[in-house]
């Protein structure tokens, strides 16, 4: 597995498909995202690369519950006592008590979903949720990081906002595709998912983490700024 670092205490991991993000509180891990299924042991690899080990991870957050970012939570999740957190519309999901509604494809998006392999990703395996999390929350790293609901990609989408570090985990309402940040695509709402686009432009971040290629580094905001102003 790929590691990038973003910032001294902030990795990317990039598994097989998509990508996660690992933020380090002196020794106290947080998971925002999980790859897929099966990448587990390749992120417990990374894990021990950067000098931790499993035991240190305390929290997996997912942004939300499709396969590339909640697949591995059930695996990982085993290692020890991590806490797992979603939005609370996203945990019964993420649980295996219903079904995940599929997101409303543009003729474009299917033919590029289909080209990515992303029809071929495995499901997500049944993941316990220990907190459901709602707007204006705020989880136990980077000096509190808030929770933003972002609906539209996902109905319980969020997205986690450190205004200590100006860092941004923008789950997959933001995309940075050869140099350019747009919103994501593959939604259920594209409409809703715009809303939650421009919401997290108003935002003062340098740093944003997308769900879907290189964090956007220095000056974030503006730049997502910019590209709301573009919509």
């Amino acid at each position: 597995m790929k590691i990038v670092e973003v910032l001294p205490r902030l990795h990317m991991l990039l598994p097989d498909f998509g990508q996660a993000y690992l933020w380090d509180d002196g020794g106290s891990l947080t998971l925002v995202d999980a790859g897929i299924a099966g990448c587990g042991e390749a992120v417990a690899e990374a894990v021990g690369r950067l000098g931790f080990r499993r035991e240190d991870l305390r929290r997996i957050v997912l942004t939300h519950f499709h396969e590339d970012h909640a697949g591995g939570a059930a695996e990982i999740s085993a290692w020890g006592d991590a806490e797992v957190l979603a939005h609370r519309l996203e945990a019964p999901i993420i649980r295996g008590e219903v079904q995940g509604p599929p997101p409303d494809f543009t003729d474009e998006e299917r033919a590029l979903h289909r080209s990515l392999g992303a029809h071929l990703l495995p499901p997500a395996p049944p993941c316990r949720v220990d907190r459901e999390l709602t707007d204006g929350d705020v989880v136990g790293f980077g000096g509190g990081a808030r929770v933003i609901a972002t609906p539209g990609h996902t109905g319980g989408s969020l997205a986690l906002h450190l205004p200590e570090h100006g860092v941004l985990f923008t789950g997959d309402t933001v995309a940075h595709v050869e140099g350019r940040v747009m919103p994501g695509v593959f939604n259920l709402d594209r409409d809703e998912t715009l809303r939650s686009f421009r919401g997290l432009a108003g935002l003062d971040v340098q740093v944003a983490c997308v769900g879907h290629g290189e964090p956007v580094m220095d000056g974030a905001g503006a730049a997502l700024r910019a590209a709301a102003a573009a919509l």
